[in-house]
């Protein structure tokens, strides 16, 4: 038989073709699909003009995330509300968006001494996405919930869907199942009125408009989810008590540079001779806090591994106990 279909159906390219044109029509209303006209010459400009051109566009980008500060502070304090009951923060994304949130993920432990599980990205597609582009992966609306329940999500966890159109299937698939456990959920996309917006709790859309080559989202809106994510994880760590003046007083001296660091951080923040501050860090294990503690009060490691404790490891109240 030629055509298998029902009496009356459509046949299956005629329903494909449908399909094809309601995501073209989809497409069209997004501003990161749009093309800038004022671009139409950019193959016949000196690469100076790129440079600039290219740059120029850049700049709007920290405009539009300082416009939904709002937004991320909020986020930012239901992350860390989370982080204090057990909970973790669990990036998904596709394609540039989901290495964004492999990435921020990464550097969470070396920067801030977290547990590896503390910030989790999941990109559609399995590791071999991040390196490279796996067909279809960000169609399949079940494949980030199947992930989040592997990793036992729960109440005291943060999902935040991060898709440059605000429509992935994969994103939305996690976001409702994030919602369905009562997991706390933020959106960041870079179009208004987003599925994944309306989707979280917290919908951070930051609109940077068309971008430099029409459609490339790894673009200006991949730069603006970089500097989110930058801001969600940074800033969730700080009200952790990550930092101390500025200071990361939590990273793991994993190598040389590193350990020159945190001895450079004793110094710098105590003013504590080199010798002091080596032996310090010493004492308390590596541990850079730990070592501040105890220049800065003068306790023994043996007073301030509790009185850290009983601060919720942050370093300024342990000071004020100790004092």
């Amino acid at each position: 038989m030629l055509n298998e279909s029902a009496p009356g159906a459509p046949s299956a390219s005629a329903a494909e073709d449908a399909r094809l044109a309601a995501l073209i029509g989809e497409l069209s209303g997004l501003a990161t699909e749009q093309a800038d006209t004022a671009r139409g010459d950019l193959d016949l400009l000196p690469t100076l003009d790129l440079v600039r051109a290219m740059n120029g566009e850049d700049r709007r980008v920290a405009e539009a995330v300082a416009a939904q500060a709002e937004r991320i502070a909020e986020a930012v304090d239901g992350i860390t509300e989370r982080f204090r009951r057990g909970g973790r923060l669990l990036y998904i994304g596709a394609g540039t968006a989901g290495r964004v949130g492999v990435l921020d993920a990464s550097e969470c432990p070396p920067t801030f001494g977290t547990d590896p599980g503390m910030v989790v990205g999941l990109i559609a597609g399995g590791e071999a996405a991040i390196r490279d582009a796996v067909e279809n992966a960000e169609d399949d609306d079940r494949a980030a919930e199947e992930s989040l329940r592997a990793l036992g999500l729960n109440e005291d966890d943060t999902v935040v869907g991060i898709s440059a159109s605000g429509r992935t299937p994969y994103v939305l698939g996690g976001l409702a199942y994030a919602r369905k456990v009562g997991a706390f959920t933020v959106a960041i996309a870079a179009n208004a009125g987003s599925a994944i917006g309306a989707a979280a709790d917290v919908p951070i859309e930051v609109v940077v408009g068309p971008e430099f080559v029409t459609g490339s989202t790894r673009l200006k809106a991949g730069t603006s989810q970089k500097l989110v994510v930058n801001m969600l994880s940074t800033l969730s760590m700080i009200r952790l008590g990550k930092t101390y003046r500025g200071v990361m007083v939590d990273l793991q001296a994993t190598n040389e540079k590193l350990r020159a660091r945190s001895v450079r951080t004793l110094i710098q923040l105590t003013g504590a001779a080199q010798d002091d501050a080596v032996r310090a860090l010493a004492e308390a294990g590596g541990s850079v806090k730990l070592a501040l503690l105890m220049l800065f009060t003068g306790a023994p490691a043996a007073a301030a591994v509790p009185a850290l404790a009983a601060s919720d490891g942050v370093l300024r109240d342990a000071i004020a106990a100790l004092a």
